[in-house]
């Protein structure tokens, strides 16, 4: 069993530096302006007064952690059953063969495989029996248990048939795969074997911004390999999904890192790698770990029944522009906008709606889509949360009983065909009814929008269906003229717009001014 290692920094050398500077100004004429006297500062000119001692303590080395945890570190190699791809001729090349040179090279294609497209025995090319083909995929990860459970990528291990570990000391070993989850890319594969692995431990708390960071892994195969940075920021949201909250870190990760662990001066992992950001599919100094945090909470879950559960709400969300809020009277912008309430989903069953700010659940603010995605995914299904919402001006509480987390999609087309228009200029629309655009359901039809115009700019185009203007439903231009009028009535600065196409539900706020 592996054992922390005891702090590898308190034998690293330090190395303290001191900065002190002194405040400086000058004289600066600046033609009619006149001169500035000595105590001014001039915007740009950088002035310390009295700067604060740092002292900074970082190793001489990594090897003492290296040494520590490497042995925990293994590469994953995964084989995939690979979907064939084949050209299938369906029917007979006849007059194409008969047209075709003597000496041209495709003759002998056709004579191999018939003249028909069939092969020698006659049987039709897309019925022959063909061999199943392989690929072999490769990426990093580590034991957290000596009887050998380990931690991966979703993305190392999707689709694979047969996984095999390779440890540091170049044994090789057959492994399950326990369970995985897309939405996180995780997953927990278990090696069984006669004896004790070395293994890691996550950390407890997240890693500072600017604090060292090791990252072991098998970039391009190279297993064993590793690189030295520093954690660049926290909290990235990459739009890799609904619960993004990346660690970013400047140690040199590349292909075949994915899965493997980036370590602090403990020797604990705070996070997975995961992703990089490259231009070239080369390092360039960008990398993206998953937290420490979220990894134990979900491979907790794998390793108790090889899935993970979460709660559902049953909403499409967006985020509050400062227009949006604005437009509902908010004083800031904050929460997530409901853009639509799932059929018989947990929320449109409490009476949560279109058009709702989401505030808080149960007293935990709620600052953007990602904060409401990862409060709900937290608590177990069937549990009652208290939803604090926003509508009509005013604050609400919901009680709410979630759901288990389900896929599901719907799907509003429209066909913004020619037809008679009403035109709203100033918003850069034209409008038309969904009769007259030939779509059924609710609302008026995008069928024009004027590219240097408001509506462009917020991103409606042409095929949009407008089903809400202001909390009210519209049935023709007139109702959105009428709607967008009686906000500005109100005092409004905006107006919110509900939108369809396809299988999006989105709102959006447009200024008010109509000739």
């Amino acid at each position: 069993m592996m054992q922390n290692p005891e702090n590898p920094q308190n034998a690293a050398r330090k190395t303290p530096s001191r900065l002190r500077t002194r405040l400086m100004a000058g004289a600066v004429a600046l033609g009619v302006a006149g001169v500035l006297t000595a105590q001014t500062i001039v915007p740009g000119q950088f002035a310390f007064a009295d700067a604060v001692k740092v002292d900074v303590a970082g190793p001489a080395d990594f090897s003492p952690v290296v040494t520590a945890v490497q042995p925990a570190v293994v590469s994953v190699r995964v084989k995939q059953e690979v979907e064939p791809r084949m050209m299938n001729f369906d029917g007979n090349f006849g007059d194409f063969f008969e047209d075709m040179p003597k000496d041209h090279p495709l003759q002998r294609f056709f004579r191999q495989f018939g003249e028909n497209g069939r092969g020698e025995r006659g049987e039709p090319r897309g019925q022959q029996e063909r061999p199943r083909q392989y690929g072999m995929s490769q990426g990093s990860g580590f034991f957290i248990t000596e009887d050998g459970y380990l931690v991966t990528n979703h993305h190392v291990v999707d689709k694979g048939t047969e996984f095999t570990i390779i440890t540091n000391d170049g044994k090789e070993y057959d492994a399950k795969l326990i369970g995985a989850d897309k939405r996180t890319d995780l997953a927990l594969l278990k090696v069984d074997a006669d004896k004790e692995f070395t293994y890691v431990k996550f950390a407890d708390s997240a890693p500072n911004v600017g604090e060292w960071v090791v990252a072991i892994g098998n970039p391009f195969g190279l297993g064993g390999s590793v690189t030295a940075g520093i954690v660049s920021a926290r909290g990235r949201d990459i739009g890799a999904g609904p619960y993004d909250d990346f660690i970013q870190i400047d140690a040199p990760v590349n292909r075949g890192n994915s899965g493997g662990p980036a370590f602090n001066m403990k020797g604990e992992v705070i996070g997975v790698n995961a992703a990089i950001f490259s231009p070239s599919g080369g390092n360039v100094g960008i990398a993206f770990a998953i937290p420490a945090s979220t990894a134990t909470d979900v491979i907790m879950d794998l390793k108790d029944d090889g899935s993970v559960v979460r709660g559902w709400l049953g909403v499409h969300i967006q985020n509050v522009t400062d227009d949006i809020a604005e437009s509902l009277g908010l004083d800031e912008a904050r929460g997530a906008i409901v853009a639509d309430a799932q059929e018989d989903g947990p929320a449109a069953e409490a009476g949560i709606r279109s058009g709702d700010t989401i505030l808080s659940v149960d007293g935990t603010r709620v600052d953007g889509p990602r904060d409401l995605s990862k409060i709900i995914a937290a608590y177990e299904p069937d549990t009652k949360v208290d939803v604090a919402v926003w509508r009509d001006g005013e604050e609400k509480t919901i009680s709410v009983t979630l759901g288990k987390l389900e896929d599901a999609e719907k799907q509003v087309q429209a066909d913004a065909s020619k037809a008679d228009r009403t035109s709203l200029d100033d918003l850069g629309l034209a409008l038309m009814t969904t009769s007259e655009a030939g779509v059924d359901g609710d609302g008026v039809v995008v069928a024009d929008v004027d590219p240097d115009g408001p509506a462009a700019e917020k991103g409606l185009r042409r095929g949009d269906r407008i089903v809400q203007v202001g909390g009210a439903k519209v049935s023709s231009p007139s109702d959105v003229i009428d709607a967008v009028r009686a906000a500005e009535k109100d005092g409004r600065k905006a107006v919110l717009f509900r939108v369809e196409n396809n299988d999006a539900t989105r709102f959006v706020a447009l200024p008010m001014k109509i000739g």
